[in-house]
């Protein structure tokens, strides 16, 4: 029988699994909003980085989720698209008022070098979910869609944040847990300490 403490552990170590995989969401969310917003008021990650004074690399960072979002740059960007900063944050089917499907087909017609991969290789995608292949067509490359080789850089990516949340799960089952568990908390501080 598992004590409180270990009971305890196992739970906290449960929601840092549910947190990375929250920020990661949010990361996503934040990249599909900015390019939504960026798209209906025709922007480039050029423009959009001089309205709100936010570096173009960090623009850049945010549309491919490869960066956490802070608050002042968020105020920043939202200012800029003439938003406020909830804006960046609201599930893509609310922020359209028309619903999921009007977002996957709007990322699936602005994305064809996906359309192409997956024609190309459908036996890699065989055992994608819906929302990782959503996340796919959503990325963008730098000053637009994705060409050949950055589908594949995405798609690498999203497999591999796949395999590492997999074997996160399996080690949370076993008594290496709290270890895992400290590792991830330090990360975590490293990677999200105010001032990066």
């Amino acid at each position: 029988m598992v004590g409180c403490g270990g009971l305890r552990d196992s739970v906290r170590l449960i929601v840092s699994v549910h947190l990375i995989r929250s920020s990661l969401l949010s990361f996503a969310m934040v990249a599909s909003n900015l390019r939504r917003l960026m798209a209906r008021q025709d922007l480039t990650v050029q423009s959009l980085a001089e309205v709100s004074g936010v570096d173009v690399r960090t623009v850049k960072s945010l549309l491919q989720s490869r960066q956490r979002p802070h608050a002042s740059t968020l105020h920043k960007l939202a200012a800029g698209l003439g938003v406020s900063a909830d804006e960046l944050f609201r599930p893509v089917a609310e922020a359209n008022g028309c619903g999921l499907s009007a977002a996957r087909t709007f990322d699936r017609a602005t994305n064809p070098a996906v359309a192409a991969a997956l024609a190309a290789e459908p036996e890699r995608f065989v055992d994608w979910t819906p929302d990782e292949l959503d996340e796919l067509f959503s990325r963008v490359g730098t000053g637009g869609e994705l060409n050949e080789n950055g589908v594949a850089a995405a798609a690498d990516l999203i497999e591999s944040r796949r395999e590492v949340l997999e074997k996160a799960a399996v080690i949370l089952d076993t008594d290496e847990a709290d270890l895992l568990q400290g590792f991830v908390e330090m990360l975590f501080a490293r990677v999200t300490e105010v001032g990066r």
